[in-house]
């Protein structure tokens, strides 16, 4: 199963199957957090889609 995790420090969602510890390979920051958006909804979202999530997942968790 493909599980989404973002860096709550830059935004930048990785794809992982089975990690439990997930580093940012963007940024560094060495602890991912887990999003609840599946992984069949991410690869059908177009580009602007997935920037808005990004952007609202910061902007709701007080990152931005």
């Amino acid at each position: 199963m493909m599980k989404l995790y973002i860096c709550p420090e830059c935004g930048w969602i990785r794809t992982v199957s089975r990690r439990v510890h997930v580093e940012c390979f963007k940024c560094g920051n060495q602890k991912m957090e887990p999003v609840k958006l599946t992984y069949e909804r991410y690869v059908n979202m177009s580009r602007t889609e997935r920037e808005d999530y990004k952007n609202s997942w910061l902007y709701i968790h007080g990152k931005r």
